[in-house]
């Protein structure tokens, strides 16, 4: 079976099993009798956002060319992390739980050394995924991925954090989607987990790699369910690869998004967001709170647009 088909399995499941207990319960309350008018407010909101969903995922466009010909900038963004290190070296410190970094569609653990680097001199215990190049859903990743969690988590007696660059960050949110109670915190960037995948100039790329569509709507829909452990997506505007509206979520008691000014290519050695993401993983487990923009952080954060 593959990774898809898992994650589509597995939510089938729950999905089916929440619908018999809701028909059992309407069946009890109404003697099985229809309604004859909409129930809640409830049920009118979910069908406004599945319009607003399908509105996004038939409208919403690639970056176009100037935007991809600014991702030659990547290099210069990892220079100004590594000029800026000292400055770095001010955020806040962590308190020695794991992190997992996950690669970017068609890369691997060389091209996260940065952040890697930056996180464990922040008193991290950093990991690849150690799973060679990232070609998308394939047979065991997401299995491999999982195992590798649990034992961390078990090793350690500690909950493990998630960062996905990219398509790293889809494994990232459905890792923790299934393994709540191991994962602290979800961390993704540049991530397209809302709205219509053929809004990357990477889809191509994805579709010959992997061996998979990218036309499927309802899969998206389950994607873009935020995982139920505190969750942020760091995006960027200039993203020349990505169309940033794929990678907002609605902000909520757990989650939120932070937006950077970067290249995709450059987003996870931007040093604006090495110091969001150490900022994010700092805090105490159990005491999230939304990332603020107080003082001279406004400078570099903008107050950012929700999904």
């Amino acid at each position: 079976m593959t990774e898809c088909g898992a994650i589509n399995e597995a939510q089938d499941d729950a999905i089916d099993s929440v619908r018999k207990s809701n028909g059992r319960r309407d069946k009890a309350r109404s003697g099985s009798k229809p309604d004859a008018e909409p129930r809640t407010d409830a049920a009118r909101s979910t069908a406004e956002e599945w319009m607003s969903d399908a509105i996004a995922f038939d409208t919403t466009k690639a970056p176009g060319a100037i935007k991809m010909a600014l991702e030659g900038r990547a290099p210069i963004e990892c220079g100004a992390s590594i000029a800026a290190w000292p400055l770095l070296r001010m955020a806040p410190g962590g308190d020695g739980h794991s992190v997992i970094v996950f690669p970017g569609l068609g890369a691997g653990d060389f091209s996260t050394v940065v952040m890697r680097s930056f996180l464990q001199s922040h008193g991290y215990r950093t990991h690849g995924w150690d799973l060679g190049l990232n070609f998308g859903p394939r047979e065991g990743v997401l299995r491999k991925s999982l195992d590798r969690v649990r034992l961390l988590h078990d090793d350690s007696g500690a909950k493990i954090s998630l960062v996905g660059w990219s398509l790293g960050g889809l494994y990232a949110r459905e890792v923790a989607k299934l393994l709540p109670d191991a994962v602290r915190c979800v961390i993704t960037l540049g991530t397209p987990f809302t709205g219509n995948m053929r809004a990357t100039n990477a889809w191509r790329l994805f579709q010959w790699v992997s061996g998979h569509k990218v036309e499927d709507p309802e899969l998206m829909r389950r994607l873009r369910e935020s995982p139920p452990v505190p969750t942020t997506s760091i995006y960027s505007r200039s993203d020349g690869i990505v169309a940033w509206p794929l990678s907002l979520q609605r902000a909520g008691s757990k989650s939120e998004n932070i937006e950077v000014q970067a290249s995709h290519l450059g987003l996870g050695m931007h040093p604006a967001s090495l110091y969001a993401i150490a900022d994010r993983l700092a805090q105490p487990e159990g005491q999230w709170k939304p990332f603020h923009r107080d003082g001279w952080r406004q400078l570099f954060f903008k107050k950012p647009q929700d999904g």
